[in-house]
């Protein structure tokens, strides 16, 4: 059994156990200690601060083995990207060119450096463990950050986007930043992710930057290869945010490249087809048809819990079984609300 809960601060030398066997280049979690406690510490006051309407709240959650107390995954969501700035990204335009005289017409693809997404709700930070990979507890976790999103819409804006780390080499290379961003901020990916920390809403960003579009057919071919390409680390994340209802195509990461998915919430599964369902009990050794899997979600805040359930179709339904042993990890009774979504 597994569940999807807060962060809390006993989990922090966990966090630090998963942050060590991330890739280069890759940054799911934070790298250092001090990072890791600022996380845990600032979700934590944003689940208890009082919302009237997004800001610098960001919200971790953290998927745990219930049996072996053990921390195996992680996802965030973060109330209003670029809260304490402006968050940038390149949108990917077409620039029409045309001469009469030569009687010539032709698009160019360019990017364009924007600040689109800026106050979109922002998810990232997912890591399953490999062994979980194929199993309904991926989707749960993935998801979980949206079921939070339905229970607190106050706490969040109406549209949402997620950066996917881009294609990077063993050793963190990258090979758009090598043809684009290293011939402005001088330093290597790598590098520049650690000074930066990062954030795409940095000051620096647009002071070096390229400010006018860039062509890419001017960019040598590796680069343009990596242009809205996923590091393989990243392929079930792409998997569940397209099946929820994420579309890339139209921005990308101003470091690597990477495709940035983007959605209006009332587009997302989880907030168009989730179900609130009465609890009800189910006595030991009863036996149910189960259809379909669940994710069940419960009480926004700290309290908040998210676990799947094998369960007999719940959707002409108006309750939902559970056994004891589920209601007390959802912290919820029979007679109360939870909500349900099908994985």
């Amino acid at each position: 059994m597994y569940v999807v809960r807060p962060v809390e601060l006993a989990d922090i030398a966990a966090l630090e156990a998963l942050a060590a066997v991330t890739m280069p280049g890759v940054h799911t979690l934070p790298k250092t200690r001090d990072k890791i406690v600022q996380a845990v510490e600032r979700s934590i006051a944003s689940f208890a601060a009082h919302v009237d309407i997004p800001s610098e709240e960001s919200y971790l959650f953290v998927l745990e083995s219930v049996a072996e107390k053990q921390i195996v995954g992680t996802a965030a969501i973060f109330a209003s990207a670029g809260s304490n700035g402006t968050y940038f990204s390149f949108r990917n335009d077409v620039i029409q060119q045309v001469s009469r005289d030569l009687n010539i017409s032709h698009s160019v693809h360019a990017l364009t450096l924007c600040s689109e997404l800026t106050a979109y709700s922002q998810l990232s930070s997912f890591y399953v463990d490999e062994r979980l990979k194929s199993r309904p507890e991926a989707a749960l976790l993935s998801r979980a950050r949206l079921l939070f999103a339905v229970l607190a819409p106050h706490r969040f804006g109406d549209r949402f986007f997620v950066p996917l780390a881009g294609v990077t080499d063993p050793d963190g290379g990258s090979p758009f930043w090598d043809a684009l961003g290293r011939k402005f901020f001088k330093m290597d990916f790598l590098d520049a992710e650690r000074v930066i920390g990062g954030a795409r809403n940095r000051t620096l960003i647009v002071e070096l930057m390229p400010h006018y579009p860039v062509y890419v057919p001017l960019l040598p071919g590796d680069a343009q290869a990596a242009m809205g390409q996923i590091h393989p680390s990243g392929e079930l994340a792409f998997n569940l945010l397209t099946a929820e209802g994420f579309e890339a195509d139209e921005y990308i990461d101003i470091f690597d490249g990477g495709p940035i998915l983007q959605a209006h919430k009332h587009t997302l599964r989880t907030f168009n087809s989730s179900l609130t369902r009465r609890v009800q009990d189910v006595a030991p050794g009863d036996t149910l048809d189960a259809v379909a899997t669940y994710a069940i979600a419960s009480r926004p805040g700290m309290a908040f819990r998210a676990v799947t359930i094998a369960s007999p179709a719940l959707e002409n339904s108006e309750t939902v079984g559970l056994p004891q042993h589920l209601q007390e990890l959802l912290g919820v009774a029979a007679g109360d609300d939870v909500i349900c979504v099908r994985i």
